[in-house]
């Protein structure tokens, strides 16, 4: 609920704006470790674009992460990202640098309760009713206050490579 009154504020602040949302936007993540790898995809991520500001902002539930083993998402929810407690993670951000479909992102992440400053480029194609955009980047977890044991550390790389592929519908 949280997450659909923060999108229809962000989407309604300014009425003569063109606006674009998505709420089957992509947030797919990958660590690698010597181990085992780890990849978990998020297919209900919330999205929303003011065209006229360039505010972005994306909210998802933790819990719709997908994994291939369902021990490892358990292990995910209960353990590493405390589901419970922190149920959401978001993107508040600004577009900068819009050039022949390529663009940067700056803004706050909120992983865990943890908020930090990233910028991130990526593709930003604007298509009659619809932008199209991607971007991957790295996130270290030591930044968020995910904790890993020492037990698992060889299961669990220290960065994250995130990737996003959105489809944004004009509003």
């Amino acid at each position: 609920m949280r997450i659909l009154f923060f999108l229809l504020f962000l989407l309604h602040y300014d009425c003569f704006s063109q606006n674009f949302i998505s709420k089957t936007g992509e947030i797919t993540f990958f660590s690698y470790a010597p181990i085992e790898d780890i990849k978990a995809v998020n297919e209900k991520v919330s999205a929303a674009f003011n065209s006229q500001t360039n505010d972005i902002v994306f909210v998802l539930e933790i819990t719709d992460f997908n994994f291939k083993k369902k021990l490892m998402q358990e292990h995910f929810n209960e353990n590493y990202l405390e589901s419970d407690v922190y149920p959401t993670s978001s993107f508040e951000g600004k577009v900068y640098n819009i050039d022949d479909s390529l663009a940067t992102v700056k803004g706050m992440l909120t992983i865990h309760g943890v908020s930090n400053e990233i910028t991130a480029d990526g593709t930003f194609n604007l298509l009659d009713n619809t932008i199209k955009l991607s971007s991957s980047f790295m996130v270290k977890l030591e930044d968020y206050n995910v904790q890993i044991p020492k037990i698992v550390m060889y299961k669990i790389a220290e960065e994250i490579l995130v990737d996003i592929n959105m489809i944004l519908i004009k509003t």
